[in-house]
């Protein structure tokens, strides 16, 4: 997982929060961290009808009605992440060592068990439960 997750959770956060339009640059500013990067997360949201936006010089982003039942498992799916990936497999399928190629497919099937359960554990955990454990 990237710190695009993070990003969008704590936007989606915030903008519950605050109830109100937020620019890029506002939302970073709380983020802390730049207004392409937050475009670039919130557009993935927004494909997901998790945000909405107004155009213009008096744009934003905003939440649509009952934002605070989003799930971080659909924030997650909306940023097109894993919870668990790699970029390297050990072995190889033509190595002469049942363990040498058959090692991949096994931690790929392992890697698939953990995703499937970090997805139903984010599954249970709604913006409204992030509003509640901040501000009590």
């Amino acid at each position: 997982m990237t710190g695009e997750f993070t990003i969008a959770v704590h936007a989606v956060v915030y903008l519950n929060h605050k109830q109100s339009m937020l620019s890029s640059e506002e939302i970073a500013a709380n983020v802390c961290t730049n207004a392409a990067r937050i475009r670039k997360v919130l557009a993935k949201l927004k494909k997901a009808d998790l945000v909405l936006t107004k155009e213009g010089l008096e744009g934003g982003y905003y939440l649509p009605e009952q934002a605070e039942e989003t799930t971080l498992c659909q924030i997650l799916e909306a940023i097109r992440e894993l919870p668990v990936s790699v970029n390297w497999k050990s072995g190889s399928i033509d190595m002469d060592c049942q363990v040498a190629s058959g090692m991949a497919a096994i931690m790929d099937d392992i890697y698939e068990q953990m995703n499937l359960a970090c997805k139903e554990q984010l599954k249970q955990t709604k913006i409204k439960d992030i509003d509640q454990r901040i501000f009590g």
